[in-house]
């Protein structure tokens, strides 16, 4: 049985996010740790290839394959994906907080970096811990974000190495894995 009692600890009342000042709601979203991964696709039209830095990445469904991102509507690459047919999710090692940082802002150009196009015709990378090639299902709007929904039609896992994290507004590597039946 719940008992409540009368708690002066500051934190057990909370906090109401605030759309003025949203750095205590990042800051409390930040204590949760994720991976990182970059999303490539080409400018509408067959254009020039495109790469965006997410943390946003789950898996949806097994049957079908399904999996999802989320572009914020403030990226200048938003346009682009939005309306992308098609595109890859590459899920980034501990080795690669570079690559990420290169196209997390400013979206740089894939100037200097090897890529291949996929049979679907986006920007493939190599070397990365698992790579999903997707056409678009479905797009959602989620107040600041379009949630991506893409079914997977191929996917290739990679390289073993620790996965790239982000947690605290900083890039990070595990410490060690546990067991995979998730007991510590």
């Amino acid at each position: 049985m719940l008992i409540p009692t009368a708690n002066s600890d500051p934190q057990a009342a909370g906090t109401v996010p605030d759309p003025a000042n949203p750095r205590p709601y990042r800051d409390a979203l930040g204590r949760y740790a994720t991976g990182v991964a970059l999303v490539t696709a080409r400018e509408a039209g067959g254009g020039a290839p495109l790469g965006i830095t997410v943390n946003s990445f789950a898996s949806v469904s097994l049957d079908p394959p399904l999996v999802l991102w989320s572009a914020a509507r403030a990226s200048l690459r938003h346009a682009h994906f939005s309306v992308a047919g098609a595109f890859a999710i590459h899920v980034l090692a501990a080795d690669q907080a570079e690559l990420a940082a290169r196209f997390s802002r400013n979206g740089a150009d894939f100037s200097g970096i090897g890529f291949t196009l996929s049979e679907i015709g986006v920007p493939l990378l190599p070397d990365t811990l698992a790579r999903f090639e997707c056409v678009t299902e479905t797009r959602h709007e989620g107040g600041d974000h379009t949630i991506i929904i893409g079914r997977v039609t191929r996917f290739a896992p990679g390289r073993a190495a620790a996965p790239l994290i982000f947690a605290q507004g900083r890039y990070g590597r595990l410490s060690a894995l546990g067991p995979r039946d998730g007991t510590a």
